[in-house]
């Protein structure tokens, strides 16, 4: 039998919010623990992304480090099914994109008409920072974000994170798509935008993600691609403008074909917790990663950024849980 911290009144309300997630997480659900184990579940992205490899590396440390917690993953197509479930109580912790965050907690972009209040949403902590990397051929002349204009760009398939990022670059230059000798609209899937990349068909594009990338790897020694700064004054009045969006700086020497550090832009991996998860339980959980900086770390050099001081009132306008915030008052954070 798993045992809960809640109150017994607390624990039925728990118990019936969560039944609207799928059978299949609820057969999960079933699974015996050990006795003493509170399950969580922790939503993330697909499985082979980022967000799944994070969410997994997550579980494993609160499962080893957290006490009396079983953390279980639930990946998912999309972060607005994440955190629909989120907000329904189905799910414990989400991983959630900080643009995607800000719109759904300001109903805003995509959940501007969408009939669902994200108001039981609670931060813990971002986890990873995402840049939106200009990548250039180095044979099309292009030394900086203004360069890109009467080039051959891919802006990303429609409904895209990478078409969107696009769309705001283009919104704070007043550009538009006159502005492109092509502004084609080529997906990723299947390496439809790499292969036009590298036969020269595009000569820029934006590569959303963390660093280093071996798919940027291949692209550096096979496609004569490059890194340029994206940093001009019309992108850092828009990320002072919009707290979805940072300054964020790739180093030197993180690809061999790089060695100039890159200055950019882009969003950030938030860990975000239900309102209704227990104080204890969140004290436990932040407990268990701020405790081990090195294992994330180690992980993945994206990750080290887990435990920085500096971002912690960085949520997105997004309350702290309650157990949050009395983990980061008692260490002085």
């Amino acid at each position: 039998m798993i045992t809960d911290k809640r109150s017994k009144g607390n624990r039925f309300t728990w118990f019936f919010k969560r039944t609207p997630i799928f059978s299949a997480v609820l057969i999960v659900a079933l699974i015996p623990v050990s006795a003493d184990a509170f399950e969580i579940l922790l939503g993330t992205g697909e499985t082979g992304t980022f967000s799944h490899f994070t969410g997994r590396t997550l579980c494993r440390m609160i499962n080893r480090h957290a006490e009396d917690i079983q953390c279980k993953l639930f990946p998912a197509l999309d972060d607005v099914y994440n955190l629909t479930n989120l907000q329904g109580g189905s799910l414990d912790l989400v991983l959630v994109d900080s643009l995607l965050l800000h719109d759904a907690v300001g109903k805003t972009g995509y959940f501007e008409f969408l009939d669902i209040r994200y108001d039981n949403l609670r931060g813990i902590a971002p986890l990873y920072e995402i840049p939106i990397t200009l990548v250039v051929r180095k044979d099309a002349n292009i030394h900086s974000l203004e360069d890109l204009k009467g080039k051959k760009i891919n802006a990303g398939a429609p409904g895209s994170f990478r078409r969107l990022a696009m769309d705001k670059i283009m919104n704070a230059k007043n550009w538009s798509e006159k502005d492109f000798r092509l502004m084609a609209e080529l997906p990723a899937s299947q390496s439809q935008d790499t292969m036009a990349f590298c036969h020269g068909t595009v000569q820029g594009m934006l590569h959303v993600g963390v660093h280093p990338d071996p798919a940027l790897q291949q692209l550096f020694r096979l496609c004569k691609a490059a890194l340029v700064d994206m940093q001009d004054q019309d992108i850092q009045k828009l990320t002072e403008d919009h707290p979805a969006f940072s300054k964020i700086a790739i180093a030197g020497d993180t690809y061999p074909a790089q060695p100039k550090a890159v200055v950019t832009f882009g969003t950030r991996m938030m860990l975000v917790a239900s309102g209704d998860l227990d104080d204890q339980t969140v004290y436990n959980i932040v407990g268990a990663l701020y405790g081990q900086q090195q294992i994330l770390t180690r992980a993945h050099p994206a990750l080290s950024h887990i435990g920085d001081k500096k971002l912690e009132k960085e949520i997105i306008s997004l309350p702290l849980h309650p157990g949050a915030v009395k983990y980061f008052t008692e260490k002085g954070m």
